[in-house]
């Protein structure tokens, strides 16, 4: 897969011909949808792309610095509940999004600081045990920051969270526009498939300049890394801050479009199964962890909605309940994955260099 994407930007014709292909698509994928199988399906697609979201920012701690992080949910919650305080009868404030994005982002990366600069000097699985807890932690202080003054208003939640808002067109109702019907799920579709567009740039600017590949640097040996001069503190705590962020933007898109959050909503599930995405789609390769998030978001409800209708043609009635037959067929999956395509289903040049290198040295 990843030499026939080396072979397309030999040929740039055909490069921005399935560009085009691919744009079409996703223009007219949730008219699609909303027609065929009703506007659920766009919503799943809604929470597609903040999955995406989120597992492009986990790629940057995980796939680029090669720091393994398991409390990445953390870092979502802050963003949520940070638009959630800002935009809700809570507090009785009522800031416009494009003013409260930026602060989530900047408050997630902060939250990421702090996890990162007492965990300097850990890795694997010592790391990994540190970021739970820290994800654990924020969930719990969330879950009880309502006495005894009420700030997070404790497991009921925060409800009635505005939705986006530029001037009078209001991302959350349904209107006519060019003569088409715009739901709310379809509004916020395109919005976060610019936010997506943008966060895909970012990411690819960064993997390709200095700071990718001190990072790179850093995954490979950091020893080596310190030993040629790169601040290996100052990287890795840029890591954690820039993979933050764009989980605070995730969740503060999350909160509007949900309009209501609770604790309950930023369980360690999340964060294994956003680490998931990235490992199955191939950590470092801002196109595979995009796949393995795609993947990993519609597969699991597509089986929720035709595992039980399978078992009523097969037998005539439902002899297994469909979620636990979901998730044994989504698991037994991804283990068979991780056995045929250790590297993912995407792999990184580097990362199938070295899975390469190390199969040679098997055989000898």
């Amino acid at each position: 897969m990843t030499s026939a994407f080396d072979g397309l930007k030999k040929r740039p014709a055909a490069a921005w011909t399935g560009v085009a292909v691919i744009a079409l698509v996703l223009a007219v994928l949730p008219f699609f949808l909303a027609a065929q199988f009703g506007t659920a399906w766009v919503r799943i697609s809604n929470l597609a792309i903040l999955f995406i979201l989120l597992a492009l920012g986990l790629n940057i701690v995980v796939g680029f610095a090669g720091l393994l992080d398991l409390g990445y949910v953390a870092f979502y919650a802050v963003g949520a509940y940070a638009y959630a305080l800002l935009a809700s009868p809570h507090f009785d404030i009522h800031w416009p999004f494009w003013a409260i994005l930026p602060i989530g982002a900047a408050v997630a990366a902060l939250f990421g600081i702090l996890l990162g600069a007492p965990t300097l000097k850990l890795r694997g699985d010592y790391l990994a045990i540190v970021t739970l807890g820290f994800g654990e932690i924020i969930r719990i202080i969330l879950n009880n920051l309502s006495r005894p003054i009420n700030i997070t208003n404790g497991p009921q939640g925060i409800s009635r969270i505005d939705p986006f808002r530029i001037g009078g067109f209001d991302f959350s109702s349904s209107q006519q526009i060019l003569g088409l019907p715009f739901s709310g799920p379809i509004k916020y579709y395109y919005l976060l498939l610019v936010v997506l567009v943008l966060v895909i740039f970012v990411n690819l600017r960064l993997q390709n300049s200095r700071i990718g590949r001190a990072w790179e640097a850093v995954r490979e040996d950091e020893v080596a890394a310190r030993a040629m001069g790169i601040d290996t503190t100052r990287i890795k705590l840029l890591a954690f801050a820039m993979g933050a962020s764009f989980g605070g933007v995730a969740g503060g898109m999350f909160a509007a479009i949900q309009g209501f959050i609770s604790p309950e909503s930023f369980k360690l599930v999340e964060s294994v199964m956003v680490l998931a995405m990235v490992v199955l789609g191939g950590m470092g390769n801002i196109w595979g962890v995009i796949l393995g998030a795609v993947l990993l978001s519609f597969v699991p409800e597509i089986l929720r909605f035709g595992v039980d209708p399978a078992q009523r043609a097969l037998f005539g009635r439902t002899l297994v309940e469909p979620e636990v037959i979901r998730m044994l067929i989504f698991g037994f999956a991804l283990v068979l994955v991780m056995i045929l395509r250790p590297g993912g289903l995407w792999p990184s040049p580097v990362r199938r260099r070295e899975l390469a290198s190390r199969d040679g040295e098997v055989g000898r």
